[in-house]
C-alpha cells in the first residue's frame, strides 16, 4: 500500500456491486492503492460496501469484514454512498440497481457493455436528471483506452471509421487457425481450456459481445443512438481452415471485425448515415489490426484532423478491467467532490443506421464449379448483372470439377447476395463454400 495520505477530507464512499473476476480486483485494487487513489482524487476513497449473491460463495480476494452483503438494492440507496460500482453485468437486476442509485444521488461506473447498447438511453437520462456521473470505459475492450478518446480526445475532430478487434477469445480462435493450422473446434477447445472461451461460448463465436461493443463505439463516435439490434452480425463458426488458407494465399489475415463508419446512403443524398457491422473479414497482413495476436484487442480510428489512430492492449481479464474501472472512479470522485459532472451522452447527430444491404466492401468468394469450357464466362456473367465488378480469379482443377476463387472490387451487401443468389441456382455450380468480405484495403 502507498505510504501517501490525505488527510482532513471527507472520505468518498464507494459501493460495488459483484465480486466476481472483475469485482474482486475491483475490490483489491481499493485496498493496495488506497493510499495513491486518495492524492490523486483529493480525498480519501472509501469502500462502503460490496453486494453479492451469496455471502459464502469463493472468492480471490478477501473483502473486510461486515461489507459483503445480499441486499444490492439498500447498499445502493444508502444516503451516504457517493459512487457505485456496477460489475454484475446484464440487464436486470443492472438497469434497477443503477436508476436507483443515480436517483438517490450517487454516480456510477459500469462495465455493463450489454446494458449501454441495449437500453443505453434510459440510463443516459437517469443520469442526466440526476446530475450526476455515468462513466463506462471497461464496457469495451478492458483496459484498452479507447472510450474516452472518442469522448473527450477527439471531440473537436470528426471520426470517420472505428475497424476494430473488440474480442478476445475470437481472436485468439482465429489467430491459432492462422499460424498453427488448427481447425476451428480445436482451436475452440484449447481456448476453453486456457479460460479464454466460456463453456458455452455463443456470445463470443457468435458474435454478439462484439455487436455490444460495436453499439457503444458507434454512438461515441456518431454522436447518434445506436444499439445492438441495429448492428450487423455474424460469428465465426463457419470460418473454415480453407477460409484461413485461402486468406494466407492472398497474403491476408482472417479477423473477426466491429466495424463502424460513417457511409453514404444509396442513392448519395442527404447527410452520410452510420453503418455498423460485425463480421469475419480477410485483412492484409500488412494492416496495423493483422499482428493482433492470442486474446488481445486493438482499436483502429480514423479522423479527418488526427488521421489514423491505434489503441492496442489486453481486451479482457479481471485485472485489465478493473483498471479501466479504477480510471473511471477516479475521474468521478474527482467531479463529485468539485461539484461538477464530466461528459454525458452526445446523440446531437442523429444519424441514421443504414441497412446492411447498402454497406460496400470487396468480397472474397469460393465456388465449386463444373470443370468444363464456358464456366468461367458464366460465373463472370453472373457477377455483372448484378453490377459486381471482379478483380481476380483464382482456379484450381480438381478432377472433374473445380473451384473458382473470386475476390471483387467494391459492391453493396445487397449486389453480392443477388449474386451468390443466381450462383446457387446455376447448373454449373455444385456450391458456393465460402464468402467472406475483405476489409483494410485501397483498391
Amino acid at each position: 500500500m502507498s505510504a501517501v495520505t490525505v488527510e482532513g477530507d471527507k472520505p468518498l464512499k464507494v459501493a460495488v456491486l459483484g465480486c466476481g473476476v472483475v469485482g474482486s480486483q475491483v475490490v483489491r485494487l481499493l485496498g493496495e492503492q488506497s493510499g495513491d487513489l486518495a492524492a490523486r482524487v483529493g480525498a480519501p476513497v472509501e469502500l462502503a460496501g460490496v453486494a453479492v449473491r451469496r455471502l459464502d460463495a469463493p472468492r480471490d480476494v478477501e473483502v473486510p469484514a461486515g461489507l459483503l452483503t445480499t441486499d444490492a438494492v439498500g447498499l445502493v440507496t444508502r444516503g451516504d454512498i457517493d459512487v457505485v460500482v456496477e460489475v454484475i453485468g446484464g440487464i436486470e437486476p443492472a438497469r434497477s440497481l443503477i436508476l436507483a442509485a443515480l436517483e438517490n444521488g450517487a454516480s456510477v461506473v459500469t462495465a455493463n457493455k450489454a446494458l449501454l447498447a441495449e437500453d443505453g438511453p434510459t440510463v443516459y437520462e437517469a443520469a442526466e436528471k440526476a446530475g450526476r456521473d455515468l462513466y463506462y470505459e471497461a464496457a469495451v475492450a478492458g483496459a484498452i483506452p479507447i472510450l474516452r478518446p472518442l469522448r473527450e480526445s477527439l471531440a473537436g475532430d470528426k471520426v470517420t471509421r472505428v475497424l476494430g478487434i473488440v474480442n478476445g477469445t475470437t481472436n485468439f480462435i482465429l489467430d491459432k487457425m492462422d499460424t498453427q493450422g488448427s481447425g476451428f473446434e480445436e482451436a475452440l477447445e484449447e481456448a476453453q481450456a486456457l479460460g479464454y472461451a466460456e463453456a458455452d461460448p455463443t456470445a463470443d463465436v457468435e458474435g454478439f459481445d462484439a455487436a455490444a461493443k460495436a453499439a457503444i463505439l458507434a454512438s461515441l463516435a456518431f454522436h447518434s443512438r445506436v444499439t445492438a439490434a441495429d448492428v450487423h452480425r455474424e460469428g465465426i463458426s463457419d470460418v473454415t481452415s480453407g477460409d484461413v488458407r485461402s486468406a494466407a494465399d492472398m497474403g491476408c489475415v482472417v479477423k473477426l471485425l466491429a466495424i463502424a463508419e460513417l457511409a453514404s446512403t444509396a442513392d448519395g443524398s442527404g447527410e452520410p448515415g452510420v453503418s455498423v457491422r460485425v463480421h469475419p473479414a480477410m485483412i492484409p497482413r500488412s494492416h496495423p489490426l493483422a499482428s493482433v495476436r492470442e486474446a488481445y484487442n486493438a482499436v483502429f480510428v480514423e479522423s479527418e484532423a488526427a488521421g489514423q489512430l491505434m489503441f492496442y492492449g489486453p481486451g479482457a481479464g479481471g485485472a485489465p478491467t478493473a483498471s479501466a474501472v479504477l480510471g473511471d472512479l477516479v475521474t468521478v470522485a474527482r467531479n463529485h467532490r468539485q461539484g461538477t459532472r464530466g461528459v454525458g451522452e452526445s446523440a446531437y447527430a442523429d444519424r441514421a443506421v443504414l441497412p446492411m444491404g447498402e454497406t460496400r466492401t470487396r468480397y472474397h468468394v469460393a465456388i465449386d464449379v463444373d470443370d468444363r469450357a464456358g464456366v468461367l464466362a458464366a460465373v463472370a456473367t453472373a457477377f455483372a448483372t448484378h453490377g459486381v465488378s471482379i478483380q481476380t480469379v483464382r482456379q484450381e482443377g480438381r478432377g472433374d470439377d473445380a473451384q473458382l476463387v473470386v475476390v471483387s472490387h467494391e459492391a453493396t451487401d445487397a449486389q453480392l447476395s443477388a449474386t451468390v443468389t443466381e450462383l446457387r441456382a446455376m447448373d454449373i455450380v455444385r456450391e458456393v463454400t465460402s464468402v467472406m468480405r475483405v476489409e483494410g484495403t485501397d483498391e
